[in-house]
């Protein structure tokens, strides 16, 4: 398996593999920070966030390269949620409601809808690998966005979507983002424990 990741690294250069690792690095410690409700979240998140774009681009997944640029985006958004505490209370753990479970499908829908237009507009021939990155795409659009409400449910389908993107990276040549979303789906499965704990305690007895 050592050998496997080694060896799409044979043809690859410095500057790739410089940037794979330090995305890797900074996605780990991004996701750790959101396990323990860190607003450092946001800042490593949007370090990893940029250098994966650019990665994605070159190696032409445009669904993933586009929804890594709206984590850039979500990264500020978040950020300021996490962070604003002048005109509301710090933001708490809660679960979603009916209006937000329907809001998260929509987007589910219409991220997949955008991702597939996006191959199309760059005039990319699809195949399957390309279609289990507009699903995950729709996935991750959705848990970014309740992440950035601190829903729990976040975590849920990071767990899902970081699963199905392990095998596909590594397909893609991209060992250590597969590695790093081994870990991802370890650190998830983690939060999402550690999140539904805080929110037991923080419910009336």
């Amino acid at each position: 398996m050592i050998d496997f990741f080694l060896s799409q690294y044979k043809t690859a250069s410095m500057l790739q593999i410089i940037l794979e690792f330090l995305a890797f690095v900074f996605g780990i410690v991004s996701v750790f920070c959101a396990k323990k409700e860190n607003i450092w979240v946001y800042p490593t998140g949007l370090i990893s966030t940029v250098i994966t774009v650019y990665l994605l681009f070159q190696a032409s997944y445009f669904g993933d390269m586009t929804m890594n640029f709206y984590y850039s985006i979500m990264s500020i958004y978040g950020w300021y949620k996490w962070s604003s505490k002048t005109k509301q209370p710090e933001l708490a753990i809660t679960r979603t409601t009916t209006r937000e479970k329907q809001i998260g499908v929509g987007l589910f829908f219409l991220t997949m809808g955008i991702t597939y237009l996006v191959y199309k507009f760059f005039h990319y021939p699809l195949a399957i690998p390309n279609y289990i990155d507009i699903f995950t795409s729709g996935i991750f659009f959705t848990g970014m966005w309740y992440m950035a409400l601190k829903k729990i449910e976040n975590w849920t389908l990071w767990i899902i979507g970081d699963i199905i993107a392990v095998p596909l990276f590594a397909y893609r040549g991209l060992g250590m983002l597969s590695f790093q979303y081994l870990i991802f789906t370890i650190l998830a499965i983690l939060a999402y424990i550690e999140w539904k704990k805080i929110l037991n305690n923080s419910l009336p007895k």
